[in-house]
């Protein structure tokens, strides 16, 4: 089950690869995917996990790292780095499931091959009111010895609701 995900995400990078002109662009399209799936998943992850409204940035990370990676990908990444603020922390995959059988072409240097799970951790946090920004800083597939997102909190979201409604 998990290899036919695998190969089948490895045909969608492919793909990409070959309707985009530049590593960026094809970067930009796997966070924009990634999003959109993001914004439904929540959804899904909010009904079958039982998981209430988080405290705090740290109860977030746990969540995320504890039930929603093992949940959909069946790994679970370490906490780790955070900021004195706590408002930035880092996911530490030692195994990450999308890149089996996987090597970059000299060629992609600068595709982010796992990018599309930037897209959705912004995009389902977005959905419970929290902007974050998610970006990888290591990549085994570039040389590093582990795969570590980088997830800084930037701001809580406001529910704007039309004037007169409450």
């Amino acid at each position: 089950n998990s290899e036919l995900f695998t190969l089948t995400y490895g045909a969608l990078v492919t793909q990409l690869c070959k309707d985009y002109e530049n590593d960026e662009d094809v970067n930009k399209q796997l966070d924009k995917m990634g999003y959109n799936i993001g914004v439904r998943l929540i959804e899904d992850f909010l009904a079958r996990s039982n998981v209430g409204r988080c405290h705090d940035f740290r109860e977030t990370a746990d969540v995320i790292s504890k039930i929603a990676f093992k949940m959909y990908l069946g790994i679970t990444p370490s906490i780790t780095n955070w900021s004195p603020g706590g408002d930035e922390f880092s996911l530490i995959l030692e195994n990450n499931p999308l890149v089996d059988f996987v090597e970059l072409p000299d060629n992609h240097s600068s595709l982010i091959y796992s990018n599309l799970l930037c897209g959705v951790l912004r995009g389902a946090l977005e959905m419970v009111q929290m902007a974050v920004d998610v970006k990888f800083v290591q990549d085994t597939l570039k040389g590093d010895s582990v795969t570590e997102i980088r997830m800084k909190f930037i701001r809580r979201i406001e529910d704007n609701l039309p004037a007169g409604e409450e």
